[in-house]
This record gives structure tokens, C-alpha cells and sequence, in this order.
């Protein structure tokens, strides 16, 4: 930034008009006496040749010409009167114009010294602005300023019975939650994670950008178009922060759908003997029917559509050995509780259920339900560079 200097209008103007005034005077002065040294010059001669003419004849006729010499003489001096008035009159019509239009410029060059300190104003106040927002920005362990609004069209409604803050809970189990089983208070030391599909061949509404045939009830065996191709996008957006993600994409659920989970879990015991994990996600797509009509959506700033996420937890409630599941629930309800404050309706209420769903296998094992049948795969890959931009503030 630098400083302008505004001179006091009346000043610029004695100062101008002072100068225009003094040059004015002095080009009239000689001008006039450069014209008035002509016009006599040029009367003195034509005397001297009138006087010449008297001097060769008689005095009758010196008295015969004398009289119009002399009105001629008047006649001179009478044109040069009035040039000169009108001359005078000339020189002072410029002088004014000359004034009023140097009164005008003083202006407009006032008016737009000021307006250029005013914008330098601007600029630097904008600049400032930009700066420290900028460094807000960079404080922030969040994506600012970005809007979210939940718009899912004919909505099953939304029921919890718990609450940690703004995670919600739908527990159905018979435990009592309190606040200690509820607080995420755990470190995530080992930061490998692992994806798979217990059901691989869950599909979603045939779009245009990802049109396929259904085989089954919203089922499909071409893995481009599952769950599968969702559980690649996270892996994927996970990889983009330098995470050590391994994603298996076998089939899990065919040729028969009884016994799926008793093969995923095989799987994940099979990784887990070469790779070293604890936080481990079972990818699915909502259990809740064939309903086309229900696709639960949240907007994104403002033109990201991302289909809804919700967490599923098992319990030992239902007897299965689960020595671990509150260290489950407490890294869904870190992960919620950053994606409540980043963008609020990404997730649906946590599902506390009495199954353990191979929850066993790990300290923060879940299974994470993207979207539902009347989403598109388009909606599910949105959801899944949110959820990666989530976990990488949780995990970092």
C-alpha cells in the first residue's frame, strides 16, 4: 500500500488560474502590440503616399484629396478599433475557456485521485480479508464453508434412541449406553485398513453413466456396477492420502447368498495373516428392501449428490464372542462425530445391533451401509470422497 497526498481543491485552483493568467497576459501584450506595430506602420505609409499625391498638385486639389484622406485615415483607425475589440474579446473568451475547462480537469483529476485511494482502500481491505481467511482455512482441520442439506425424496423416518453429542444412535441391544461407553476416546496407532464385501453382488438403480441389467433384486454379478465398484472408489480416494489400504473384492454371496458370512470371514482371517489392520470395513449397500422410491441423498455444496452412509456395530448381545465391540462403536462415533461437524447429514444414526456381524476380527471393524436400492452408483462413488476426506481427518 502506498500513500496519496489530496490537495486542497481552492489551491489547485488559485494555483492554475495564477498561471494560466500571467502566460494569457503576456501572449495578449504581444500580440497586440505585434498588430497595432503593423496596422500603424501600415497607416504612416499610406499618409506618406496620400502626402506624395497632395505635394505634386495645387492646393486646390492638395483640399479635393485631403478630405478623403483623412476619412480614410478615420476609416483605418475606426476597423482597427473594432478589430481590436473583437481580438480583446477573443483572447478573453479563451482565457475563460481555458479556465473553466483547467477547472474541470482539476476535478476529474481530484476524482479520480480519490477514487484510486479508495480502491487501493478496497483492495488492501480485500486483501487482508482473503489472508485471514486464508489462514483460518489452514487452521481448520475441516472443509469450510461447504453447504449441506439432506433432500431424500419419500424418506423412511429416521428413529434413534441414544445420543453422543451429534451422532445419534438407534440402539437395539438390551445394554444401557453411558456416557463412558460412548465417549471416543481411543488412539488409532495402526493405520493400515482393510476393505471387503460380505455382499459383493448388492447393486444399485441403472443410470445413464452406469447402466446394467439386474440379475437379481437389485443385484448384478458385473462388480463394476456393486458395491464392490464403490468399496474401489474409497480405496482409491484412501490411497490419494497416503493410507495402506487392502481391498478384496471376491465374491461373497455367490453362486448361493446363505453362508456369506462365514466366507467373508475367512477372507478378512486370510489378509489379516499377511497384513497387520485394525481398522476394518465391510462395504454394503442399506438392507432395507427393493424400495426404488427410497434413495437417501444429501446435498453437497452445490452441485455434489451423495447418497447417505450408516454405520452398523454388532454387540456380543446376541452370544457370539466379542470381546471388542465398544472399541467398534467408539470409532464410529469419532468417525460420525467429524463428518457431523465437516457435513452434517452425510450419515444416517448409527445402528447398534445384537449380531456381531465377524465385528470380532478387529479393534475398529464396522460395516458401513452407502445408499440404499433407489440410489445411483454415481451418488455412492460421490459418498465415498467424503468419507475418505473424513477418515483422513480422523486418522492424521
Amino acid at each position: 500500500m502506498f500513500n496519496v497526498t489530496i490537495l486542497k481543491m481552492k489551491d489547485i485552483i488559485k494555483y492554475i488560474l495564477g498561471i494560466i493568467f500571467t502566460i494569457s497576459i503576456v501572449i495578449f501584450i504581444s500580440k497586440y502590440f505585434q498588430k497595432s506595430d503593423n496596422n500603424e506602420n501600415k497607416i504612416v505609409n499610406e499618409v506618406k503616399n496620400k502626402i506624395n499625391i497632395l505635394s505634386e498638385q495645387s492646393l486646390l486639389n492638395c483640399f479635393e484629396h485631403a478630405t478623403p484622406v483623412m476619412s480614410s485615415i478615420n476609416d483605418e483607425y475606426s476597423k482597427i478599433a473594432k478589430e481590436d475589440d473583437h481580438s480583446k474579446q477573443n483572447i478573453l473568451q479563451g482565457i475563460l475557456k481555458t479556465q473553466i475547462s483547467s477547472i474541470q480537469e482539476i476535478e476529474e483529476n481530484q476524482n479520480n485521485i480519490e477514487q484510486a485511494t479508495t480502491n487501493e482502500n478496497n483492495v488492501d481491505t480485500n486483501n487482508e480479508t482473503e489472508n485471514a481467511v486464508a489462514n483460518i482455512d489452514n487452521n481448520k482441520t475441516e472443509e469450510p464453508g461447504v453447504k449441506t442439506e439432506v433432500i431424500t425424496n419419500n424418506p423412511i423416518k429416521e428413529s434413534f434412541n441414544t445420543q453422543y453429542g451429534n451422532v445419534k444412535i438407534k440402539n437395539e441391544t438390551d445394554y444401557e449406553l453411558t456416557q463412558e461407553m460412548l465417549t471416543p476416546d481411543i488412539t488409532i496407532e495402526n493405520k493400515n485398513i482393510v476393505l471387503f464385501h460380505t455382499h459383493s453382488c448388492e447393486s444399485y438403480t441403472s443410470s445413464e453413466s452406469y447402466p446394467y441389467t439386474p440379475t437379481g433384486n437389485y443385484r448384478t454379478t458385473d462388480l463394476n456396477f456393486t458395491v464392490t465398484r464403490v468399496g474401489t472408489e474409497l480405496e482409491n480416494q484412501l490411497k490419494q492420502y497416503n493410507y495402506n489400504v487392502v481391498h478384496n473384492t471376491d465374491y461373497h454371496d455367490y453362486p448361493a447368498y446363505n453362508g456369506s458370512y462365514t466366507r467373508s470371514l475367512k477372507t478378512v482371517e486370510n489378509i489379516l495373516q499377511t497384513t497387520s489392520a485394525d481398522i476394518i470395513m465391510d462395504v454394503h449397500r442399506d438392507a432395507i428392501g427393493s424400495r426404488s422410491d427410497y434413495a437417501p441423498i444429501v446435498k453437497i455444496g452445490e452441485n455434489d449428490i451423495a447418497a447417505q452412509i450408516m454405520f452398523v456395530i454388532g454387540t456380543n448381545d446376541g452370544g457370539l464372542w466379542h470381546p471388542n465391540w465398544n472399541q467398534n462403536l467408539k470409532f464410529a462415533i469419532k468417525v460420525q462425530e467429524k463428518a457431523e461437524e465437516m457435513y452434517p447429514g452425510l450419515f444416517k444414526p448409527i445402528m447398534l445391533t445384537k449380531s456381531r456381524y465377524n465385528q470380532h476380527t478387529g479393534k475398529y471393524t464396522s460395516i458401513i451401509e452407502v445408499g440404499a436400492t433407489g440410489n445411483t452408483l454415481e451418488q455412492c462413488l460421490t459418498s465415498m470422497k467424503y468419507l475418505a476426506k473424513v477418515m483422513n481427518e480422523v486418522l492424521k
